[in-house]
């Protein structure tokens, strides 16, 4: 059975949740990472979905190093075993079968295998790519063109990406501005 995406809130509304309630809508933004969450909510009153994604730029921003790593470490391998074995969060699920690595074939599922193994091997983390806005062909480029890159320079890139994703998951559950000032109505919707 698929996860359902709760119903999107106002930012106003997310402001006013109490700090268990918070970490319970948004907690899962970062991956097993509700630290991320908790550290936003100390940052309430938003003004504004930028303001509020801010806060948790901040948060993992601001963090010790170790704990910057371990948020990273925390995200699974694109399209690896825990993908196969049906262990992935309900939102990695939904993002990862978006850039269709979950129907990848043989060749695609060793080519997966391959780079991730050389990643983890070379940077000691997971690669970790925004797949909303990639393909499984992208992905696998961008894998291999980033293998070049230095250890400092790939923690600053999944950071990076962490972030992207961060931002698609808040914006499943938290409406714009344009949005808000509309009554829950896009600009142009009866």
């Amino acid at each position: 059975m698929e996860a359902t995406v709760p119903k999107k809130m106002t930012v106003e509304e997310a402001s006013n949740l109490d700090r268990e309630g918070f970490i319970e809508r948004f907690g899962s933004l970062y991956e097993r990472s509700p630290w991320v969450a908790e550290g936003a909510w100390r940052e309430r009153p938003f003004a504004d979905l930028s303001e509020m994604h801010a806060a948790f730029v901040t948060t993992v921003r601001d963090a010790p190093p170790e704990r910057r790593l371990g948020l990273i470490r925390a995200h699974p391998d694109l399209a690896g075993k825990a993908a196969v074995a049906g262990e992935l969060t309900p939102e990695s699920t939904r993002e990862q079968a978006s850039a269709g690595l979950d129907r990848l074939s043989p060749e695609e599922y060793e080519a997966f295998t391959r780079l991730n193994d050389a990643y983890k091997e070379k940077f000691g983390f997971p690669m970790i790519f925004a797949v909303k806005e990639n393909t499984k062909e992208t992905i696998l480029s961008g894998v291999e063109a980033r293998l070049g890159n230095s250890r400092p320079q790939e923690l600053e890139a999944a950071l990076g990406e962490i972030t992207k994703i961060g931002f698609f998951r808040l914006q499943e559950l938290v409406r714009p501005e344009s949005q808000e000032a509309t009554g829950g109505r896009g600009v142009g919707e009866p």
